[in-house]
């Protein structure tokens, strides 16, 4: 069992109730999982009926989560006044709010993203709050949770439409797939949490370079793609090339503690012989596995 696939069970569920709660809106403020290692909770909705509302691995909690980097009295989401606040129970790994580690506590906004342990749960509040867990539901199927980038289904669809359209128009189309070097080493190193925020931080570096009609998705544990329309094979070998070295000049610091990160690149482009976007995928896996055996931190087509 790889690490993208290691379990995380919340194992007490609160579903929403039909009225009451504490204050004018708690019987619509809810917490939403949009991210987990048990892949089967996405979307569990937790409504915030108590006050507080706490969350940790003992089971006395209302939000029951089991995990090593979860603390038996990990964190609290309390109400003051219409308000609600996000209060860090001294746990030995910290709450984060929007990706900060939160020092006390921290008034929620909606849409906040709330990571204990290795789940994230996103704040949703409003008289549209019905409205916004369904959209939230419907992102979960494009969208990763760790990453906030596209995920594999949506990279799948998107490939295919490219495919299409390159064919029609004769134009060209390539794509780059790219893993993080040693990646087991640094949760092994570093903790399962470190490895998260790499995760993190290499999507977000490798977006702020990118361009908008390019398809940046997370293939799936440290494994990503990106989908180039209008790029020759030497354009994509370009583009990784660049991405392998802002990564690797990146500084990574999470918790004091200083991660050196590297990336292996794969690039293919679209062939008349490709009769689907899964083969396309698999040739560009081939030399980003070639990159792997190579030596690492390089890129191959």
């Amino acid at each position: 069992m790889n690490d993208f696939d290691e379990k995380t069970r919340v194992t007490t569920v609160v579903q929403p109730p039909p009225g009451g709660g504490v204050g004018p809106k708690a019987a619509t403020d809810c917490l939403v999982v949009i991210y987990t290692k048990e892949p089967t909770l996405l979307g569990k909705r937790f409504v915030l009926e108590h006050n507080p509302t706490r969350v940790g691995r003992g089971a006395d909690n209302h939000v029951v989560l089991d995990g090593d980097s979860v603390s038996r009295r990990h964190a609290q989401f309390r109400q003051k006044g219409n308000e609600w606040v996000i209060v860090d129970d001294g746990s030995t790994n910290g709450t984060y709010c929007n990706d900060e580690q939160i020092s006390r506590e921290v008034v929620l906004r909606n849409g906040d993203r709330v990571k204990i342990g290795p789940t994230i749960f996103k704040y949703l509040s409003g008289a549209d709050v019905e409205a916004q867990y369904h959209e939230e539901i419907y992102r979960m199927t494009i969208m990763d949770g760790l990453t906030q980038i596209y995920n594999k289904r949506y990279l799948y669809e998107a490939l295919e439409r490219e495919m299409i359209r390159g064919r029609r128009h004769e134009r060209e189309l390539s794509i780059l797939m790219f893993d993080i070097d040693h990646f087991k080493r640094i949760n092994d190193v570093h903790g399962h949490l470190a490895g998260d925020y790499v995760l993190k931080e290499v999507a977000r570096v490798v977006t702020a370079r990118i361009r908008r009609d390019e398809v940046f998705a997370r293939y799936g544990g440290e494994e990503f793609a990106i989908i180039l329309p209008e790029t020759s094979l030497q354009g994509a070998v370009q583009l990784g090339e660049t991405l392998r070295q802002k990564v690797a000049d990146h500084q990574f610091v999470f918790q004091a503690d200083s991660i050196k990160v590297t990336i292996s690149l794969g690039a293919a482009i679209l062939l008349e012989a490709d009769k689907a976007a899964s083969d396309l995928i698999k040739r560009a896996d081939e030399k980003l596995y070639q990159a792997k055996r190579s030596g690492r931190n390089r890129i191959c087509s």
